[in-house]
């Protein structure tokens, strides 16, 4: 039987350590390459490449998850919440399991699909890179707060379908035009004039217990969900997305809806636009221009209008990339691995430097750009862009002012910044290391690209995008002594807000790492 617990408990160590959580660099002798915790002694090797850290774990010990519980209690300030730590471990190793028994049967039936229902932003590919660790958060297949039963009946990895709720809700906020499958209220078992809010099965008793809201008697609308759960494909070119009752990669990371974001993500959308307008690029953009929302996080949607030219190409997230295909190998084989993945970062740099250049950067990670793949070059699809950061100076000097795409309209004032350095740690933790970095390493691991390869085409293809007019950007990346890296594990559950200082906990950082990009890390 395959050990799963092992390798999972190794990559919470390792982030741990990644994140010097509690203190843990100090405890690291490097002559015997041994990390002493309280109560034993964990052995380290050479990172091979060394992606954000020198030394990681060597996954040959016997190494449990009740370890690095013990080790956590033994080192952690009272106020951390170790609980809810190792729930949210538990709770990855209950998703593992579950996912290696369900695998093969929801791969048999993919298999069965023919090709042109592959196509389009459907959930296919969706479902695939749903079986996929996260690159850098250990637990991240893990989603607190549901059961085992919920997960089987609503999330991506299990395929399945299900009818959405419906509410009425008074006094909603509303932007852009709803698409001709919304329902009238007849259609839900309703009759009133209050605007209809789409409602996830697993949300029903939270929305319930909002004043004023009536939930629909009558579900309508069968949908299935796309990697990020709370949104579902809806029609065939539309997605939408409502709260979920649920965290992911961190308690704090609850996939309810602050309202705010709902403007902030349709004005960056526009923004982008904007940019495209002035930029021949290889990007297709989704509409998110269309939303409710209401006072609570529980009460909102979107509706994601994704373009024509998507609904006959294979559009591929970069998630789903190294997923293991239903026909055999793994998706990316499919098209020629060199060529497709020096394209594809040819087109991610080109969007994300110049994005740079205007004042940008992007929080656009594997989940949230996807490949489009038909007969011509392949292009970008960038969605959910209310996690940017934007510079209004920057912006503004590039694009002149523009009262529907100002950046000091945004609501959450997290999202502007004057500094360029927080816009490079951005572009190196989301797009270098997620977009670029990790896939490298996952075709090396897998024997399709020999990391020595993918490692000269990031570098050739982020210098060609560069350019000799972008010193600043090229000083944090391909010169950078050392390159910055999240302390996602420390900000997201452990250690709250009030202590590590952070005003986002996903722009929180720990101690910089190797750059893998330079020969002297070369192994």
């Amino acid at each position: 039987m395959t050990d799963i617990e092992g390798p999972l408990a190794a990559r919470v160590l390792d982030a741990l350590l990644r994140e010097d959580y509690a203190g843990l660099r100090r405890r690291v002798d490097p002559e015997s390459r041994t990390l002493r915790l309280p109560g034993r002694a964990v052995g380290l090797v050479p990172a091979d490449p060394p992606f954000l850290s020198a030394l990681v774990v060597d996954a040959a010990q016997d190494l449990r998850l009740r370890d690095v519980f013990a080790a956590v209690r033994a080192l952690a300030d009272p106020e951390d919440d170790v609980t809810a730590f190792e729930r949210e471990c538990r709770d990855a190793l209950t998703a593992i399991r579950l996912h290696e028994e369900a695998r093969p049967a929801v791969h048999r039936r993919l298999a069965r699909l023919p090709d042109e229902l592959r196509t389009g932003p459907g959930t296919f590919y969706e479902t695939l890179a749903a079986y996929n660790d996260h690159p850098v958060y250990p637990t991240g297949k893990g989603r607190t707060g549901l059961r085992t039963a919920d997960l089987s009946r609503y999330a991506p990895e299990f395929g399945p379908s299900f009818a959405l709720h419906w509410a009425a809700v008074p006094g909603a906020t509303l932007a852009g035009e709803r698409p001709a499958w919304w329902p009238t209220a007849a259609d839900v078992g309703l009759r009133t004039s209050a605007e209809l809010f789409p409602v996830h099965p697993l949300a029903v008793p939270r929305v319930r217990r909002e004043p004023g809201v009536t939930v629909a008697p009558d579900r309508y609308l069968q949908v299935a969900p796309t990697l990020s759960m709370r949104t579902v494909a809806a029609a065939p070119l539309d997605h939408l997305k409502m709260p979920l009752p649920t965290s992911t990669l961190g308690l704090r990371n609850r996939r309810t809806i602050v309202p705010g974001t709902l403007p902030d993500g349709a004005l960056v959308e526009r923004i982008l636009r904007r940019v495209l307008e002035r930029e021949e690029l290889p990007v297709l953009l989704a509409d998110e221009q269309t939303y409710g929302h209401a006072v609570s996080p529980h009460l909102g949607y979107l509706v994601r209008r994704f373009p024509v030219e998507t609904a006959r190409a294979h559009v591929v997230p970069v998630a789903a990339l190294l997923a293991d295909a239903p026909d055999g190998g793994q998706v990316i084989e499919r098209w020629d691995v060199a060529s497709l993945f020096g394209a594809y970062l040819s087109a991610l740099f080109s969007w994300n430097v110049t994005l740079f250049r205007y004042g940008i950067a992007l929080e656009a990670h594997q989940q949230n750009v996807a490949l489009v793949l038909d007969d011509g070059p392949p292009r970008l699809l960038v969605k959910d862009n209310d996690g940017a950061l934007v510079d209004p100076d920057v912006l503004r000097g590039r694009l002149g002012v523009d009262p529907s795409a100002d950046p000091r309209d945004l609501v959450d004032r997290r999202m502007r910044t004057r500094d360029p350095e927080a816009l490079a740690r951005v572009f190196t933790t989301i797009t270098l290391h997620l977009c670029a970095a990790a896939p490298a390493l996952g075709l090396a691991a897998r024997g399709l690209l020999p990391w020595r390869a993918g490692r000269a085409l990031i570098r050739d293809r982020l210098d060609a995008a560069l350019g000799p007019d972008a010193a600043f950007l090229r000083s944090r990346t391909l010169d950078a002594a050392s390159l910055p890296g999240k302390a996602m594990v420390t900000a997201g559950t452990l250690v709250d807000k009030a202590r590590t200082g952070a005003a986002d906990i996903n722009k929180h950082y720990g101690p910089p790492g190797p750059n893998y990009l330079r020969d002297d890390t070369c192994c």
